[in-house]
């Protein structure tokens, strides 16, 4: 018997028995599902982290006086603190850091959690004031949608102009012009000079949400007694970031007059870490996936194979009549291993399309793109095919055992 006659039976059998059929195959959707469905999310998710830090300046360094403080569940490590690095300090990086190809900024929090107000309009208090220089442009990733960067008298000055993200723009003047507008920040007003290209929800930390003040205008009325100033530095040429790096450390250090023996008491991460440090983390979430996912395609396994053996226990007279009339074992073997893929394949594929679309659904709500996981489709298909073959192996060799005499006699 050929592989397109024992698939026609096998349809048969299907359509004969279609609740039977319905209920198995839901199962093996509902698995690949949530194994394709997760996996995606994870992989979308993925990209757009990679996306989004690499639009902070993939070619940048920054040095801070503490760790990043990224802990996930108990094996997460409390980053150190160290002295805070001073305005003085930043500035004399900032002007003896002697790199052609490297631009530098200095910036500070004035506060993360402002109200913007203008006239009888208001922001959420949760706009981060940033202090910085007109470097801060280019090494944050911004692109300026209207107006100016800070210029050199308001850097030296420190005037009272600001850029604003779009969130504040989209708040306070949702239908004209932001541009020398006069805005008030905790006592003080601030003239809107620069309003920032949208970033979206996936850069995360407030990109849309952030008001930038010239650096000693931040020193003026920051709410901290004591702040610490961020270094970020961004390279135009990648290859030289370990040199780079080596440099700046040991500069800072000098800076610092921190002895030879002594460990640097500051921090410098490249821009991707972050984005590194939270893919790894998400490697367990996928990992949880994947084991969601083969549990329940066990358990729809296990199901699938008891409906087999009760269709063998069914079709026993059927069976005694294949054999009659010429049929050996190993044709009634494949016939119901067929089966057992098929409608394996049936679920699989309305598993995998449902996967793919709430996958890529939860990706867009959380600001990522739409992917098409190709590696987890055919994981998929593979998973359905090894699930027929091991649910349907039992049946179809009991299948294959019948006594066909016996068969015959069946009621």
């Amino acid at each position: 018997m050929t592989v397109q006659e024992n698939i026609k039976i096998a349809i048969q059998s299907i359509r004969g028995n279609k609740l039977r059929t319905f209920l198995t195959a839901l199962i093996i959707a509902i698995g690949l599902m949530a194994l394709v469905g997760i996996l995606t999310s994870i992989d979308a998710i993925k990209g757009s982290l990679n996306s989004t830090f690499s639009n902070m300046g993939a070619n940048s360094f920054t040095i801070r006086n503490r760790g990043t403080g990224i802990r996930i569940g108990e094996g997460g490590v409390k980053p150190k603190v160290w002295p805070v690095i001073t305005f003085r300090e930043a500035m004399a990086f900032k002007n003896r850091f002697d790199m052609a190809s490297a631009v530098v900024s200095v910036n500070t929090f004035a506060s993360r959690a402002s109200t913007i107000k203008y006239g009888e309009k208001k922001t959420n208090p949760n706009i981060n004031v940033l202090g910085a220089d007109d470097a801060y442009l280019f090494t944050g990733g911004y692109k300026l949608e209207q107006g100016r960067n800070f210029s050199a008298d308001d850097m030296e000055s420190g005037t009272n102009v600001t850029i604003i993200g779009q969130e504040i723009k989209n708040n306070l003047f949702p239908n004209e012009n932001a541009l020398d507008k006069i805005i008030t920040i905790g006592n003080d007003k601030f003239r809107i000079i620069g309003v920032f290209e949208k970033k979206g929800s996936s850069s995360g930390f407030g990109g849309d949400r952030i008001c930038v003040i010239p650096v000693i205008k931040a020193r003026q009325i920051s709410n901290s007694s004591n702040p610490t100033y961020t270094i970020s530095v961004m390279l135009t040429n990648s290859a030289q970031m370990e040199y780079a790096i080596g440099e700046a450390t040991a500069l800072f250090r000098n800076i610092r007059k921190l002895e030879i023996a002594k460990p640097s008491n500051f921090e410098i991460t490249k821009s991707d870490s972050l984005a590194q440090t939270l893919i790894e983390n998400l490697r367990m979430v996928q990992y949880a996936g994947i084991a969601i996912g083969f549990i329940t395609l066990t358990g729809a396994a296990i199901a699938l194979m008891n409906i087999m053996l009760v269709s063998v226990t069914e079709r026993t007279r059927e069976i005694g009549v294949r054999k009659a009339i010429g049929a050996t074992p190993e044709v009634i073997r494949k016939q119901f291993l067929y089966e057992a893929i098929m409608i394996c394949l049936l679920g699989g594929f309305c598993g995998i399309f449902m996967g793919i679309l709430i996958g890529n659904l939860l990706a867009i709500a959380m600001g990522a793109s739409f992917l098409m996981p190709w590696a987890w489709i055919f994981l998929g298909l593979t998973a359905c095919i090894v699930t027929g073959l091991l649910s349907g192996f039992i049946p179809a060799s009991k299948a294959a055992k019948l006594d066909p005499v016996e068969a015959l006699r069946y009621e």
